[in-house]
């Protein structure tokens, strides 16, 4: 993977963690409120759905970068990834 790719990759993964910081705000400030049950779960649906997809992508990455270069000392062994991926399951 270029390095341009992973700057790519960094921002996407970036951004999804910052929308699940901004959702779990709403999370809280909605549970101050007392906001209703189907308010406060779905705003917890969105922060959850967006975590899962940063940690996708970074297992997705890690991934492309040990096919790309298995020889490298950084690179993640197939049970590493296999355990990153099923932690996400």
């Amino acid at each position: 993977m270029t390095d341009d790719q992973r700057a790519v990759n960094q921002k996407k993964v970036l951004n999804r963690l910052r929308r699940a910081q901004g959702q779990l705000s709403a999370v809280i400030t909605a549970v101050e409120a007392g906001d209703s049950c189907k308010d406060v779960v779905t705003q917890l649906a969105a922060v959850s759905s967006a975590l899962d997809r940063a940690g996708f992508t970074i297992v997705s990455s890690a991934m492309r970068d040990c096919i790309a270069d298995p020889d490298n000392a950084e690179s993640l062994t197939v049970d590493e990834l296999e355990k990153l991926f099923l932690a996400l399951a």
